[in-house]
């Protein structure tokens, strides 16, 4: 009997290409709601003004020291400690891709700074107003390109240490940048936003080098879906719950309520994304 002629298997997307989609689509719908929609803008203004009590007497130096760690030199130092590490792997592919990574969103978040520039004028801040090149975030790109090149060179059973580490920071940076007000959080959530966009899509581009491909199951993506539906829940929650207490005029119960919130939103995406990473790494 003739056997069968081998067929080619046709490539399928996977989870890494999905979610490089995903933050696409995210990404332009947080930057559309950030700067195009009054009532998020409202919300964004409460969430801030409770990130902003967090910078009480004796809290400013410690607050900025710790948005800082991501300043242009100790961005390169740890950029070039990562791709050392790579290499010594020998992993030269995984060099290059956190290479594009660090300088590629670095470069995509200064641009659409620049672009989508606008005021958003809130008026508790008086004269020390949040900067119209505000969305996204600089920092928090690029706080989060560097717990994801953490993920991507970290062997393999130590990956989700490295992406829990790497959130755990990427959430400090961003609440330092927030109490100090120099962004909204949808500027931070926009910057997680633009250095997944870019890690997930250059995993996929890696990818495409192999010779059989998968498509992306639900089941592999049950985790960051669950974290990232949780903080969707979290915002829409705490939207009602602020009109109410400001219809109410209970304004400090608003502040804590919005802080609590916005931290534990802020918390879910920066863990979300890089455990999101460490799992299409992993398959």
């Amino acid at each position: 009997m003739a056997s069968r002629p081998h067929r080619r298997r046709t490539d399928r997307i996977t989870p890494a290409a999905a979610g490089s989609v995903l933050c696409v689509i995210l990404l332009a719908v947080t930057g559309y709601v950030a700067l195009a929609g009054s009532h998020v803008r409202a919300l964004d203004a409460t969430v801030l003004r409770g990130f902003r009590s967090l910078d009480v007497s004796g809290a400013d130096r410690p607050l900025s020291g710790i948005a800082h760690l991501v300043d242009p030199v100790p961005y390169l130092i740890a950029g070039i400690v990562l791709v050392v590490v790579a290499l010594r792997r020998g992993r030269r592919d995984h060099a290059i891709v956190v290479t594009v990574l660090l300088l590629g969103s670095g470069a995509t978040s200064q641009a659409l700074k620049h672009a989508l520039a606008q005021p958003r004028l809130v008026n508790w801040l008086g004269a020390d107003q949040i900067g119209d090149a505000s969305w996204p975030s600089g920092h928090a790109t690029a706080v989060m390109a560097l717990a994801l090149s953490a993920v991507l060179v970290s062997r393999a059973g130590h990956r989700r240490w490295a992406a829990l580490a790497g959130g755990a920071l990427a959430a400090a940076v961003a609440t330092a940048v927030l109490a100090l007000a120099w962004h909204f959080p949808s500027d931070v959530l926009g910057g997680f936003l633009v250095a997944a966009t870019w890690a997930l899509g250059l995993v996929a581009a890696l990818e495409l080098r192999e010779p059989a491909r998968r498509i992306v199951t639900w089941r592999e993506l049950r985790t960051p879906l669950a974290l990232a539906a949780g903080a969707g829940l979290l915002c829409v929650l705490g939207a009602a719950l602020a009109l109410a207490l400001r219809d109410a005029g209970a304004a400090r119960s608003l502040a804590a309520l919005a802080k609590l919130a916005g931290a534990l939103v802020i918390a879910a995406v920066a863990c979300a994304l890089p455990l999101a990473l460490s799992r299409a790494v992993d398959r």
